[in-house]
């Protein structure tokens, strides 16, 4: 290893740490810093990657530094993840009046999320088998063949347990444990525990006024708190991305990313086709797609960047209420919700085009109906419980593939590629709570078509 070699690299990365910081001090808005650490990321990362190679040390070296600021600000979403998941659904409960549409709301807002994660299960089924995806023709190296064998040791975990042990695990036993991120279900555990004592709030508003009152204030009180911390987060934003992209160029071996071409294609082919229905969806409820696209953009730019659900939740709210005209309840069920239950793109076409794919080398026709269909309830019911930040879509595909009895390891080929799919699959995510979101306001007669409609210049959503 050259020291000196780790010293300029890290120099370099400072310097354009340092060009996104003067384009904050000059007010520059918050998705152009968003792209200009996106650009700079990939053109650095590219830079780095043709000069030293993957298996460099010095790139190796260089990396383990860089990570100071991606994976610090990536260890900084996940530290807001839990709170901030917890006070907006406490809070949505506070912002609803009481009894009226409720029950309505939450119905639909979690029948779009399971329905459209169905739809896009069958999506990628269908793209899996119009590329004629077989995983026993993909070449495992160490890199594949390591996580292949960590997958088979965590679905062994899950194989132990029956679909009704796996469900009753939803339901949080220690909420507080829940609330550390200490099991892989914590956030659906979290969400259930917050919607209790939601339900519970909405009981002493009808009996107890005055009490509810003082609940209430002090519960907008947390929420204005960990929305501050929340928006001290996003500001580093741009900075987090300029190294995580760095990161992910520089180290990514375009080698096996060719040989896996045709399964990232098949991947973002079914990944457009679902935001088309998202598109679509928006159209059947009489609004403008286009206008929904242009205003909703920056925050799907963030969650492609960012990877991170979660870490998108304060602007998907932001967004919801401030752009697309939702009432604050809806808007803070549907991102909510979103983060744990039927995510599109990690929980519904990802397991599915793997189910697929994997299928053949077991012997199974991934064309029979009655897989095709077994396959996509599995993955509806699998939905509940993703994680929101990291690891959502592994979690999601062990649980249905060992639901249908398919070799998990073969999943471990795909890691040089994972990142790049994880981008795409996490701003669908984020999409499809937005869409979520409309359609139950939407049917509610709750949006407010002036604010859908309006000028987006008059809308910032900047953190």
């Amino acid at each position: 290893m050259n020291t000196w070699l780790v010293v300029i690299n890290v120099a370099a990365l400072l310097v354009l740490v340092g060009v996104l910081f003067y384009m904050q001090r000059r007010h520059v808005s918050f998705s152009n810093r968003v792209f200009a650490g996106l650009g700079l990321g990939i053109l650095f990362g590219l830079a780095l990657n043709l000069i030293y190679g993957t298996d460099s040390e010095t790139l190796a070296d260089s990396v383990d530094w860089f990570n100071i600021i991606g994976s610090g600000y990536v260890r900084f979403l996940q530290m807001i993840v839990m709170p901030l998941v917890f006070i907006s659904i406490l809070a949505a409960f506070t912002k609803v009046t009481t009894g009226k549409n409720f029950g309505k709301t939450a119905g639909l807002i979690l029948g779009m999320l399971v329905g459209t994660t169905a739809l896009a299960a069958a999506i990628g089924i269908g793209s899996a088998v119009a590329f004629n995806l077989d995983a026993s023709e993909l070449v495992q190296g160490s890199a594949e063949m390591e996580r292949g064998a960590a997958l088979e040791e965590r679905s062994a975990e899950v194989a132990d347990k029956t679909l009704p042990q796996q469900i009753t695990e939803l339901i949080p036993s220690n909420p507080f444990l829940d609330l550390t991120g200490a099991r892989p279900t914590s956030t659906i555990g979290v969400v259930i525990f917050a919607a209790f004592l939601g339900v519970a709030y909405l009981g002493i508003a009808r009996k107890e006024p005055e009490n509810a009152a003082m609940v209430k204030k002090g519960i907008d009180a947390i929420y204005a708190l960990v929305m501050r911390v929340v928006k001290l987060i996003l500001r580093l934003t741009p900075y987090g991305i300029l190294a995580i992209m760095t990161r992910t160029v520089a180290t990514s071996d375009f080698g096996a990313i060719a040989n896996l071409g045709k399964f990232v294609i098949a991947s973002y082919v079914a990944l457009i086709a679902m935001f088309l229905i998202h598109l679509v969806i928006i159209t059947l409820n009489g609004l403008n797609p286009i206008t929904y696209l242009k205003k909703t953009s920056e925050t799907l730019l963030f969650a492609f960047t960012s990877r991170s659900s979660a870490g998108a939740l304060p602007l998907n709210i932001k967004t919801q209420t401030d752009r697309l005209g939702l009432p604050d309840a809806t808007a803070n069920f549907a991102g909510s919700f979103g983060l744990s239950i039927g995510q599109n793109g990690c929980a519904g076409i990802y397991p599915a085009m793997l189910a697929v794919m994997i299928a053949p080398s077991v012997g199974i026709n991934p064309l029979d109906p009655g897989f095709i269909a077994t396959l996509i309830v599995v993955v509806a019911i699998s939905s509940f419980g993703v994680a929101g930040v990291g690891g959502g879509a592994t979690f999601a595909a062990i649980l249905v593939l060992s639901a249908m009895n398919l070799p998990v390891a073969l999943a471990g080929v795909l890691i040089s590629v994972e990142p790049l799919i994880d981008m795409g699959r996490t701003a669908l995510n984020v999409s499809g709570s937005m869409t979520a979101g409309v359609t139950a306001a939407n049917v509610n007669k709750e949006v407010d078509r002036d604010v859908y409609n309006g000028d987006i210049r008059s809308q910032p959503i900047d953190a």
